[in-house]
C-alpha cells in the first residue's frame, strides 16, 4: 500500500514540487490525521519529505515548527545567526 501511494508521485515530495524543488518523499502522510478521524484511504494521503512532514505535523497538532537548518532554495543559510544573514557593518 505504501509503495503504491509513493508511486503516485514517482516517489517525490508533493510540497517540494509545489515549491519548484525535487526532493524524495520519505513519508506517506495522512492529510487528515488518523488520530483526528481521518481515513486510511489513498485520497487522504500525500507524499512528503521529512522537512515538510515535520512542518505539517507540527501545525496539525499545535506544536512549534522545527527550526530550519541548511540553506534556502537560493543557497542562502536559513539560520538567522549565520554571518551571511547579519547586517553589513557601517
Amino acid at each position: 500500500m505504501r509503495q503504491r501511494r509513493l508511486d503516485r508521485t514517482d516517489g517525490l515530495c508533493e510540497m517540494c514540487d509545489a515549491e519548484g524543488l525535487t526532493t524524495l518523499a520519505t513519508v506517506v502522510d495522512h492529510i487528515v490525521p488518523l488520530a483526528k478521524g481521518g481515513q486510511d484511504v489513498d485520497a487522504n494521503t500525500r507524499n512528503l519529505c521529512d522537512r515538510h512532514h515535520a512542518e505539517v505535523t507540527s501545525e496539525q497538532f499545535g506544536r512549534a515548527a522545527p527550526k530550519a537548518k541548511g540553506v534556502d532554495r537560493n543557497g542562502w543559510p536559513t539560520d538567522a545567526s549565520h554571518p551571511w544573514n547579519q547586517p553589513e557593518p557601517t
